[in-house]
């Protein structure tokens, strides 16, 4: 591609890289000029403009940037494709459900040339349907073929270490249902004093289109939740924990309950606050989440990022919790008795 000022007898068939005033209104960037155009410019007094002339073996900026998107997405990734304009193609989630990106091959385009670009939430994020969740952009008005062959090269396919069949896609829920069980000091009364705790816990899973079939309540203590987790495997997909008291030791009342249960604790404890005290675990393939005490208002915590990936079939590993340490500093709850950055003194 040739980018420069050239004078108005050579300028029809190019781009008009910078929008110039004509009689009755304003000739555009990235507008294709053609010979009604130049007269117009001509008309107007204009001798030379710049403009972006496209050589032989270039891809003008809508058609690569569509051509891209539709080469990371596939076919059946849960996504759609906006039209391209000015070089750029949106990518939009079809549905509820958690973005997987292929970090490495995104990157690996972006360092084929500058000029094409993908932008991408970032992973595991959760979606709704209509949400961008990706934008290529194509810098220039239009890339050679060779450049634009090699992205598309590097972000198509199954990658070969990780098994991902698209760069980008939308995993939909999994789990239909779900459990919550809160233990209590207080009985009864714990289900009026706990009313905001089950409606954020009820937001959490309704954003991922899973039903709150039910929500009990038991003693604090292991022996009697239990007893509640076993009946709870045989009626939902997924079982909630919400404790009076938080979770402070794996023999605490909530792990000692689902291994006294006959599960198993994937991890207790995650590097991100708020959030420290969740704990994940299964009954056979029953997935159970101890929620911690941060549960109970809807702002974001780690066990946000841990329950959408299980409904979405992706329960995150011992491992992959612990990495979540980076970037697991989450905003401050300024009503928390004990803020993280102290008081001024």
């Amino acid at each position: 591609m040739k980018f420069g000022p050239v004078p108005i007898a050579q300028a029809q068939g190019a781009i008009l890289a910078h929008s110039v005033p004509v009689a009755g209104g304003l000739l555009k960037k990235g507008t294709w000029l053609d010979a009604e155009d130049v007269a117009a410019l001509r008309a107007a007094g204009v001798t030379e403009v710049t403009v972006a002339a496209l050589d032989a073996n270039d891809v003008d900026e809508n058609s690569a940037a569509l051509r891209l998107a539709e080469a990371l997405i596939g076919a059946e990734a849960g996504l759609s494709v906006d039209a391209p304009f000015t070089g750029r193609v949106n990518l939009r989630s079809t549905g509820a459900g958690v973005l997987r990106v292929d970090a490495a091959r995104i990157a690996a385009v972006n360092a084929i040339d500058p000029r094409i670009t993908i932008a991408t939430l970032p992973p595991w994020q959760r979606v709704t349907k209509g949400m961008m969740v990706a934008t290529i952009k194509i810098i220039p008005y239009a890339v050679p073929e060779a450049e634009l062959a090699q992205a598309i090269a590097a972000s198509a396919g199954a990658d070969a270490q990780s098994g991902l069949g698209a760069a980008l896609a939308r995993i939909a829920p999994k789990i239909k249902t779900a459990i919550l069980i809160l233990t209590s000091h207080a009985g009864d009364r714990a289900a009026k004093r706990e009313a905001k705790s089950i409606a954020a816990v009820a937001g959490r899973l309704s954003a991922l289109e899973v039903a709150l079939r039910e929500t009990r309540i038991c003693a604090h203590e292991a022996g009697g939740l239990s007893q509640h987790i076993i009946r709870a495997q045989a009626e939902a997909d997924l079982i909630l924990i919400l404790t009076a008291s938080a979770t402070s030791d794996e023999a605490d009342v909530m792990p000692a309950a689902l291994c006294a249960a006959g599960g198993e604790i994937t991890r207790f404890g995650m590097p991100v606050d708020p959030g420290n005290l969740l704990v994940l675990g299964a009954l056979g393939a029953t997935p159970v989440i101890g929620l911690p005490g941060c549960a109970r208002s809807p702002a974001l915590n780690g066990a946000d990022w841990v329950l959408e990936r299980v409904i979405c079939g992706h329960p995150p590993s011992a491992e992959e919790i612990g990495a979540m340490g980076v970037g697991g500093l989450l905003k401050e709850i300024p009503t928390r008795p004990q803020p993280r950055e102290g008081r001024k003194r």
